[in-house]
């Protein structure tokens, strides 16, 4: 739904808040009741004088009126109602985020909890399952328990032995008891979860993101030759894994900075119309190393805004940056048209493709990706691969015919899509859109 046609539900919003009759409302700005009705339900478009005038009957600001709803909220709504919400008025959501924006705030970080506190779940599932550490533990404490146990019951038996034997099954008590009591102790500090780490909410992924976000992606410590990882790493206050994770990026992010130095890179960025294909050429690195170091220039020194996706073999994102417009979940099973997934099939060969989200104002991006093996190469051995997506918003070249694209399945209104998984969760509130 556009942003202009929720204007009209604001103002009733805004005449409701003030007790004012409709009638009333319509009589001071000169139109009938009945047109005043069609503009509070988004029937008839309004702007210029009129809308002023309206603005100024109600004691509002006209651009409170008629400023849209932040797109990356609503992006959070929609992923939360394709991974919890299997009643929600999808179609809805720009209302309920332009009317009640703290609750539709509310709505979405209680999602991305629930996300986290859902992988963390399943992490303790897997962990109990399939962990060979806690495995050999357990064992060990079995062990420790049957030798006790077997000692014991040649002790208490009816069988009498001489004082040497009952003075070595107690040795074998006592030491198998001392065995026990360390391989439990053993045990309970491995299950144990650091106060640290209980204490927050979100993955290490999301920890690392929102260390890079708060910065824009730019860490300064790290553009220089004699960048101290371990000074950035103990400054983000990360701890666990997180702060393993922000050690890895953090060198990559140091690797790249090399290879592209930012004065040079950004002068030639802006000179070749931030072109990847030229500007690898230009600096003979590799394709991924552009797009990573494209999504680091900020927008506050001039440069368009660029999103950032990053994904393993396996199709899991393992580092995101969010622009307006784009947004993909890690947990509602993100469409597999993307170009981020696409490369997949086609390693270490560039690919570009202009997008578009459905929408009453369909969303267009223009994306570049590359996949390609990561780590050192061995025999014998499948090598790690990684797709990396670069993302600009309103591309200025338009194309007729973009590539359509979704969030997930379940919150996709279109029809006949031969990668659908499953049904939408409210096809017909969706077709609206």
């Amino acid at each position: 739904m556009p942003h202009r046609r929720l204007t009209g539900s604001r103002i009733r919003e805004k005449r409701l808040d003030q007790g004012l009759r409709q009638s009333a409302v319509a009589e001071a700005v000169g139109i009938s009741p009945s047109y005043l009705n069609l503009i509070e339900h988004n029937r008839r478009r309004i702007a210029g004088k009129l809308l002023h005038d309206l603005a100024r009957v109600l004691g509002a600001d006209p651009s409170h009126l008629t400023e849209g709803v932040d797109s990356e909220l609503l992006d959070q709504m929609r992923a939360a109602a394709a991974a919890f919400g299997e009643t929600a008025e999808v179609a809805r959501a720009e209302e309920v985020a332009a009317r009640f924006p703290g609750w539709a705030g509310l709505i979405a970080a209680q999602a991305r909890r629930l996300s986290v506190l859902e992988e963390r779940v399943q992490t303790l599932v897997d962990r109990m399952a399939y962990d060979p550490q806690l495995a050999s533990s357990l064992h060990e404490v079995i062990s420790a328990v049957t030798a006790i146990r077997s000692s014991a019951s040649i002790l208490v038996g009816q069988e009498e032995l001489d004082a040497d034997w009952q003075r070595r099954f107690h040795e074998n008590i006592h030491t198998d008891s001392r065995r026990l009591a360390d391989s439990s102790e053993a045990l309970i500090a491995y299950l144990e979860a650091p106060q640290a780490e209980s204490a927050t909410a979100t993955s290490p992924m999301e920890d690392v993101e929102a260390y890079f976000e708060a910065r824009d992606i730019h860490i300064p410590a790290l553009e220089v030759a004699e960048a101290d990882l371990d000074a950035v790493v103990a400054e983000a206050g990360l701890v666990g894994p997180a702060a393993t994770l922000l050690r890895i990026t953090a060198t990559t992010y140091h690797r790249d900075a090399m290879a592209l130095p930012r004065q040079a890179f950004e002068d030639a960025s802006l000179a070749l119309g931030y072109d990847p294909v030229a500007l690898a050429a230009k600096f003979s690195v590799g394709f991924d190393v552009v797009l990573r170091r494209l999504a680091t220039l900020s927008r506050g020194d001039g440069h368009p805004p660029m999103g950032l996706a990053v994904c393993d073999a396996s199709g899991t994102l393992t580092f995101l940056k969010h622009v307006p417009g784009f947004t993909l979940s890690r947990f509602a099973g993100v469409c597999p048209l993307w170009p981020i997934f696409r490369a997949m099939g086609q390693p270490m060969r560039p690919v570009r493709a202009d997008v578009v989200l459905p929408g009453a104002v369909p969303t267009q991006l223009r994306c570049f990706a590359v996949a390609q093996p990561v780590g050192q190469v061995q025999f014998d051995v499948p090598p790690a691969m990684q797709s990396t997506m670069l993302v600009l918003p309103d591309p200025p070249d338009v194309v007729r015919d973009p590539l359509p694209v979704g969030v997930s399945c379940r919150i996709c209104p279109r029809s006949g899509c031969s990668s659908r998984r499953e049904p939408s969760i409210d096809g017909d509130m969706l077709q609206a859109l």
